[in-house]
């Protein structure tokens, strides 16, 4: 790979594919995982043919236990520098947590959480090296919120990504490696269908918004060092707005949002 690299995490749909489509267009080669191989192989001939740019695919199931690790030995086969890391996969569920799945909380806990981290960590120690690199986790507006009753693991876990940005750009604020954490709302993806949250009202209230314009928010909030991106006058608002709201009334208001309608 000749020009500079960027990984990224779940980008066979979605915002992940919209951000793979951008860091092409701007010169970048890529890395790109996801556990369905035909996407990303139809991915990588899209951008190839539209940019000439450097794509190699890594299949991987990362809601697995140590996949940071097994990922990142994956990534250091193809190159061991890259420019930026773009922690863009996840996975929610809309349930009450006593009839959710064990299995389905401890991916959730594993791809949101500790794939994320881990992935991190390793990626970290190049860039800070060589004085430069940048860092995109993708949170939501639900990390803002004081809960999600009905989606109480996936709340807390964008909630988790949301401070640890937060923080880990603190710490990294003079080292030339930036952290930036893209929170959007409902954003049409698949992710309201693999979640079972197309039925909400949250996801019916009012239209989502689409993943180009949410990637493109993300990737330009990123080149410029932003801390926070929150695409959307309306998100802004909502993100800002559980400060100055009772915690109880947050969590009526979005237990009745992530109420499934029959």
């Amino acid at each position: 790979m000749k020009n500079k690299v960027a990984v990224i995490t779940g980008a066979s749909s979605g915002i992940g594919m919209e951000l793979a489509r951008l860091f092409a267009a701007d010169g970048y080669d890529l890395i790109v995982t996801a556990r369905r191989a035909e996407l990303l192989q139809k991915l990588s001939e899209e951008l190839m043919n539209a940019h000439g740019t450097s794509v190699r695919i890594i299949p991987m199931d990362i809601a697995q236990p140590y996949a940071g690790e097994a990922l990142w030995k994956a990534i250091s086969e193809i190159t061991p520098n890259i420019e930026v890391l773009v922690n863009n996969a996840g996975v929610g569920d809309a349930s009450d947590f006593s009839t959710e799945s064990p299995e389905v909380i401890e991916r959730m806990i594993q791809l949101n959480i500790s794939t994320l981290t881990s992935l991190t960590r390793y990626a970290l120690p190049q860039m800070l090296s060589r004085g430069k690199g940048k860092i995109l986790n993708v949170a939501s507006l639900a990390g803002y919120q004081s809960g999600g009753p009905g989606m109480a693991v996936y709340y807390a876990t964008k909630s988790y990504v949301l401070s640890f940005s937060r923080s880990l750009g603190n710490e990294l604020s003079r080292s030339g490696v930036s952290v930036t954490v893209l929170c959007p709302g409902a954003t049409a993806t698949e992710f309201e269908q693999t979640a079972g949250a197309e039925k909400t009202l949250l996801f019916n209230w009012s239209k989502p918004m689409d993943a180009k314009t949410v990637a493109l928010a993300g990737y330009r909030g990123m080149q410029r060092g932003c801390g926070e991106v929150v695409p959307g006058w309306m998100n802004k608002f909502l993100a800002v707005s559980p400060r100055f709201t009772p915690t109880s009334m947050v969590l009526a208001i979005n237990r009745a949002l992530l109420a499934r309608r029959n």
